[in-house]
């Protein structure tokens, strides 16, 4: 079976630092790129491009609300028009850089609260996923399991790679526990290491109470800001290879080609 390890890149940042970003490149499959809007500027997405290139990693936008002083976690009411200018403008400014190192983004995935409301709302995951298909119908939306942004992309027929977090629980229906609660995140390495191979063996999400909800996983992501981000991400891709699993980018996994 195969399957795929992305990660959220290039989010240099008061929040963050992206001093992790060309080991995780030589381990990962696909990168999420900030595109300056939450973190990052065009020289820590130019060194995602290139080093990207270098190891065979997909290039993905990572578009967010524009709030660098909250890294993109605060929750925004916008009118549809500006989502959609948002998520074009983040798009094409990526698209750009790309291009300058022969280079072109394949897959969208939205960052943060943006996120987490598009996984809540259907109105704003329909939003999103009209305004990924019209930028380009070969474009890859990468979206939460069993999420209304699934929901939404599958009603227009996207290409759909679905995601689970190596390193955050669930809540009984399906959505992220809150990073305000003490077990929203799962900092030890082993841990995640059982936690991401038992989701993608079982195609179910592994709920923080026990419970498990059936499910479609072609992804696993993996955040880097965490201090034991390159543990997780090694251990992970390594128990996911010895388990039969073929580690492939977005793009060349056999459903999107």
């Amino acid at each position: 079976m195969e399957i795929n390890i992305n990660c959220d890149l290039g989010e240099k940042s008061k929040h963050h630092s992206n001093e992790n970003d060309p080991e995780l490149l030589k381990i990962v499959n696909s990168a999420n790129v900030a595109c300056g809007f939450h973190a990052g500027d065009e020289d820590s997405m130019n060194q995602v491009i290139r080093i990207s290139k270098e190891n065979g990693v997909s290039i993905g936008a990572h578009p967010s609300f524009k709030d660098l002083e909250n890294f993109g976690r605060k929750r925004l009411n916008l009118s549809p028009g500006e989502i959609k200018k948002l998520i074009i403008d983040q798009y094409e400014i990526l698209q750009k850089l790309a291009q300058n190192h022969g280079e072109k983004v394949t897959h969208m995935k939205p960052h943060g609260a943006l996120n987490n409301m598009a996984c809540e709302d259907l109105e704003l995951a329909s939003i999103l996923a009209k305004t990924i298909n019209d930028i380009d119908k070969n474009l890859i939306y990468l979206v939460p399991t069993g999420s209304k942004m699934e929901e939404a992309a599958k009603t227009l027929k996207m290409k759909i790679a679905c995601e689970i977090f190596a390193d955050r629980n669930y809540e009984d229906d399906g959505n992220l526990v809150s990073r305000k609660k003490p077990h929203a995140l799962i900092i030890d390495p082993e841990q995640a290491k059982k936690h991401v191979l038992t989701m993608v063996k079982t195609q179910s999400l592994n709920c923080h109470s026990g419970k498990q909800i059936p499910c479609e996983i072609d992804s696993v992501c993996i955040h880097g800001d965490n201090d034991n981000a390159l543990l997780t991400a090694k251990s992970i891709k390594a128990n996911l290879l010895e388990n039969g699993f073929k580690l492939k980018p977005l793009n060349d996994m056999e459903k999107f080609v």
